[in-house]
């Protein structure tokens, strides 16, 4: 999906968030539970993106026009390098509804654990002040 990768290289994640859907489903590589919706996905990758240090895409999988894609990246976390891929899930209209990231190694996906819950109350507010953006 290359709106997705351009956006996310671009660092432009107001971008990302417009290629989200309403109701698309984000997989944490270190949270069991997924997270529901396009505010509370969109203020876990403003997280994820005061977070990572040194991202880059290495390639993509999937087919052009496809649906489903893979996006294989590293980057680094502190002093930990951290290898991924986004799993991306396109729906009829083209929008993502559903986003799975995994991580390795281990030492990397706690070092990314515990960057992203020292976050987690600025994620809860920015998902809850977009939230309530869009009821109004």
């Amino acid at each position: 999906m290359q709106a997705f990768r351009a956006a996310v290289e671009a660092h432009d994640i107001d971008a990302v968030e417009a290629l989200l859907a309403e109701d698309v489903v984000f997989t944490s590589p270190v949270v069991f539970k997924p997270y529901r919706g396009k505010a509370i996905t969109a203020a876990i990758l403003r997280a994820v993106e005061r977070v990572f240090e040194d991202f880059r895409y290495e390639r993509v999988i999937g087919e052009e026009g496809g649906r489903d894609h893979a996006l294989v990246f590293s980057a680094r976390v502190g002093d930990r390098e951290i290898g991924g891929c986004d799993f991306l899930h396109l729906d009829e209209s083209g929008l993502i509804d559903e986003l799975t990231v995994m991580v390795r190694p281990l030492s990397g996906a706690q070092a990314l654990q515990a960057a992203m819950a020292a976050q987690f109350e600025r994620i809860a507010q920015e998902a809850q002040e977009a939230q309530a953006g869009t009821a109004g």
